[in-house]
């Protein structure tokens, strides 16, 4: 006959019959037990010295069943035995800086001469070594109404792609609020951080309102460094975040039981929306997990809460949400660039500038829709219009003064700094960039620049003057001229060279004399020009 243990009540109703004066065998057959076995709970009773006057307290009950009950544990058997003397060896190769698996330590064990099997092997590292122990839980009471959200993604199964007609994996994101457990199923091809903005959106608008927080997993499209204390949010998430006014708490790696309230419905959500059901596309599983998630999963009577969970939302959450968005949220792209040589930076295939103080720096990019952020550490340090792949965006003043001119190719300032150096240098520069296209010849302007640079502007306005007189409109030969015009210094008593010398320029080759032109006397006596 098997044992049988007893009860509370069971022993209760013993102690109770011997209070009644009720024999053994009377006792035995009332409580529908062996003779023995009341016999021995009534000689513990007698023993304690428990009266039969007054009822039993609970202690005093247990009191009695624990000296009935209680056995000495059995002795160690010889394979468990012959385990012990290893215990500190099993327990260095399961919990090492890389930890062996059972089997590897029970072919170890054999090795040494141990012929205990892997299944008291098993047991002994679980009872002696905490191997595999299961840890003890708490139940997390939830948070207030209104207050927080947790998130997931959920691998369903194939649907066609209705853009390329290809049969593609179907996530969704499931987004349960933890007080009502009402929740939004968001179907999506993609975990981008776009894939995750756009579904939250999505549930917000559903529900009619914004928890204050949510708890994540940790998909690369919210968390860019995942820590159990202060993990790194992706920088575009972020942006979100603080857009709609949310506090991110993202689960622990490897740690379900952080977000259990989603945790719980992915299998729910798989068996009772997607399997068995026809979903042309994208849209149509939207549309229908929509539907699924207000008409079934809200008005289901709960397994936990035992509520209907749109109903509670309803009435008793909604009130506390916060306002949900108007508007959806324009996600930016995030990178490092470096500023070049040239002012620009490289940003998402386009160009643009950033003053000179920056010069080969790291900055920080921020681009959206419309608007491109340059940062430097904190410092918003330049704004840009967002431009085409393929275009720039070039702020003058992003250049050195003396700079700005030549990056801009500009005729009007060429000319103003020809006129400068010399009334017939500007005529002659005029001469250069005339015409239809004069950005076409901007660099013979420059040259012109140059030489008033490199041989000064005397030497220059005097060879311009001569050169305008005959129509010669060549910046290479006023270069070659002035090479020739220019004769290098003997050398000086130590040897060194001296300062070059500007020989005169020779006259014109058809240029007359003034006085040939003086024909007449004037009023003053001297011959006056014709």
């Amino acid at each position: 006959m098997a044992f049988r243990e007893l009860t509370m009540i069971d022993v209760k109703e013993v102690l109770r019959r011997w209070q009644a004066k009720q024999g053994a065998r009377k006792i035995a057959r009332g409580a529908c037990l062996d003779r023995k076995t009341a016999q021995r709970y009534i000689d513990e009773a007698k023993a304690c010295g428990l009266p039969q006057d007054r009822e039993l307290s609970d202690d005093e009950v247990h009191q009695v069943a624990a000296r009935v009950q209680t056995r000495p544990a059995p002795a160690p058997s010889d394979p468990w035995k012959e385990l012990v003397p290893h215990k500190e060896k099993v327990e260095q190769w399961l919990s090492g800086s890389r930890p062996l698996r059972l089997k590897k330590v029970h072919i170890l064990l054999g090795r040494l001469g141990v012929t205990s099997s892997y299944a008291t092997l098993r047991r002994f590292a679980m009872a002696e070594c905490g191997w595999h122990k299961p840890e003890p839980t708490v139940r997390v009471n939830d948070a207030p109404p209104g207050v927080e959200a947790q998130v997931d993604f959920a691998k369903m199964g194939l649907v066609r792609d209705a853009e390329t007609g290809k049969m593609r994996v179907l996530w969704v994101l499931i987004v349960t609020l933890c007080f009502s457990r009402h929740l939004f199923v968001w179907p999506t091809f993609r975990q981008t951080t776009e894939a995750v903005v756009e579904g939250l959106d999505a549930a917000w608008k559903f529900f009619g309102g914004m928890t204050k927080t949510i708890v994540p997993d940790n998909t690369k499209a919210i968390v860019d460094q995942a820590d159990p204390l202060a993990p790194k949010l992706v920088e575009a998430f972020s942006d979100y975040a603080q857009a709609r006014g949310l506090f991110v708490d993202p689960a622990r790696v490897r740690k379900p039981r952080d977000k259990p309230r989603v945790e719980n419905q992915v299998a729910y959500v798989r068996e009772n929306w997607f399997e068995g059901e026809t979903l042309p596309g994208l849209d149509e599983a939207r549309a229908s997990a929509r539907q699924w998630s207000s008409e079934v999963a809200g008005t289901r009577v709960h397994g936990t809460t035992r509520r209907v969970p749109r109903e509670v939302y309803e009435a008793e959450e909604k009130g506390h949400m916060l306002p949900a968005p108007e508007r959806p949220f324009d996600v930016p792209k995030w990178g490092n660039a470096t500023v070049h040589a040239d002012h620009h930076i490289d940003f998402l295939k386009s160009l643009y500038s950033v003053p000179t103080l920056y010069l080969h720096k790291r900055v920080r990019v921020r681009a959206d829709k419309t608007i491109v952020r340059i940062y430097f550490g904190t410092q918003l340090i330049k704004t840009h219009g967002r431009q085409l792949p393929g275009g720039r965006s070039t702020d003058v003043r992003d250049y050195p003064a003396d700079k700005s001119a030549y990056a801009l190719r500009s005729v009007d300032a060429a000319l103003a700094k020809a006129k400068e150096n010399g009334h017939h240098i500007g005529e002659y520069a005029e001469r250069v960039l005339g015409g239809p296209l004069p950005w076409a010849r901007m660099r013979q302007a420059y040259a012109l620049l140059g030489l008033c640079d490199k041989y000064g502007a005397g030497r220059v306005e005097a060879l311009c003057q001569s050169a305008l007189a005959f129509d010669v409109i060549d910046v290479s030969r006023l270069q070659k001229m002035l090479k020739s015009a220019a004769r290098p210094a003997p050398k000086d008593a130590a040897g060194g060279e001296a300062k070059v010398v500007a020989l005169p320029l020779p006259a014109p080759r058809f240029a007359r004399p003034e006085e040939q032109f003086r024909t007449r006397q004037g009023s003053s006596g001297e011959e006056g020009p014709r």
